[in-house]
């Protein structure tokens, strides 16, 4: 059957044909007001190229979402099985010893743009971005099930954590809960590289936990041992934690939230931790308050300072602050473990962020890694969306 036709301008034409996967409202050159909100459309350029199909979304500023190239592919159940197994099998390759907390789907990585899944143990965390998939998620979940029962994983339920604000650009409620008639424990305890931490899917930041830390946070723990070790924005305690299991001699973790902190003390009683100590305190004024040589390893791993582009250079000035605060406490030969969760805050700016405030304290930085996400949420190189968290260990010299 013939689908509806969204003509968009040569200029946008020529992005989707370098992979992007999003089509954009101001590269929009026909009327779509009759087509039907989350339908299957074809993107055709001005001059009559065809360049992919995808779900229309009429209020947001993403107006097609493509799915697949190929102009004969159907775009049905078959299809989106076989993209949920694809994703699957991936995890199952590289992920195999995290297999039950991990992320399934990272929305436009595994071909299935506006759809997020993780896994915690027996339940699925879903969040949906996009009116498509909105209108098909009975199908999607059903898909999600199938391809996990026929692997025997034990996973018996989904939960919607459809609270985020991007919703709302699509015009679709904002709410969480268990899909369909169910009712579990909505707190959780999943085994991270051998650490227990409590996971709430209710209640916790994105859909329960920071799943994209974690192949980075054993990389503190194998460089620990013996050290003192300092994590700043330390939520539930994720690197105190790995620190700790990695025998640090003592760490300190640091929030302004209580609430995260008393989550963090309850995961060091799960695994008989003794040798962390938990700081409610801005982290910014915390770092004022120290002498020099008081920890050998710092970690500076701060929510998103920008969610835009146009606050950039202002979250650049923040991730300066507390870097060349980090940098004047740590001794010669300290570590600096730093990081930003922000796609806004591209590698190349934050590289030159630390340049200057290495320059203006005086010190040089020996470059040990640079990391970005866990491989459970990985990178399409057409689309720089995906690609957001960067991940830097540096001696101090």
């Amino acid at each position: 059957m013939k689908k509806n036709e969204v003509i968009i301008s040569d200029k946008g034409a020529e992005f989707v044909e370098k992979g992007q996967m999003w089509m954009y409202s101001n590269n929009l050159v026909n009327d779509i007001e009759g087509y039907e909100n989350g339908s299957i459309v074809d993107v055709i350029s001005e001059s009559g190229k065809y360049l992919g199909s995808g779900m229309l979304s009429k209020l947001s500023h993403i107006t097609v979402r493509l799915l697949t190239k190929d102009r004969d592919e159907e775009i049905n159940r078959d299809f989106f099985k076989k993209r949920i197994k694809f994703a699957y099998d991936y995890r199952k390759t590289l992920m195999y010893d995290n297999l039950d907390n991990c992320r399934l789907i990272f929305g436009e990585a595994d071909g299935m743009p506006g759809l997020t899944c993780d896994r915690y143990n027996d339940i699925l965390v879903t969040q949906i971005t996009s009116f498509g998939f909105e209108v098909i998620k009975d199908m999607l979940y059903e898909l999600l099930l199938e391809v996990l029962h026929e692997d025997n994983q034990d996973v018996k339920a989904i939960y919607e954590r459809n609270d985020v604000k991007a919703r709302s650009k699509e015009g679709l409620e904002l709410y969480k809960g268990f899909y369909g008639d169910v009712k579990l424990n909505t707190v959780t305890v999943i085994n991270e590289n051998g650490l227990k931490l409590n996971v709430d899917i209710e209640n916790g930041q994105k859909t329960g936990y920071f799943l994209d830390q974690k192949s980075n946070r054993v990389l503190l723990r194998h460089m620990a041992k013996d050290k003192r070790v300092l994590d700043c924005f330390s939520h539930t305690g994720g690197f105190a934690l790995n620190a700790a299991y990695g025998k640090a001699k003592h760490v300190v973790a640091v929030d302004v939230s209580k609430t995260a902190l008393d989550e963090a003390q309850k995961n060091a009683n799960l695994n008989n931790l003794d040798n962390v100590e938990f700081v409610q305190a801005d982290v910014f004024d915390y770092l004022d308050t120290l002498k020099d040589n008081e920890f050998d390893i710092i970690v500076l791993d701060p929510p998103a300072f920008t969610k835009s582009k146009r606050t950039v250079m202002k979250a650049y000035n923040g991730y300066k602050r507390i870097n060349k605060q980090a940098m004047n406490v740590l001794r010669n030969g300290g570590y600096l473990i730093t990081c930003s969760c922000s796609r806004y805050m591209e590698e190349e700016l934050f590289m030159q962020m630390l340049k200057e405030a290495s320059s203006e304290v005086g010190v040089k930085l020996k470059q040990i890694s640079v990391t970005q996400q866990s491989c459970d949420h990985p990178i399409l190189w057409s689309m720089d969306e995906t690609s957001y968290l960067k991940f830097f260990i540096f001696q101090i010299i």
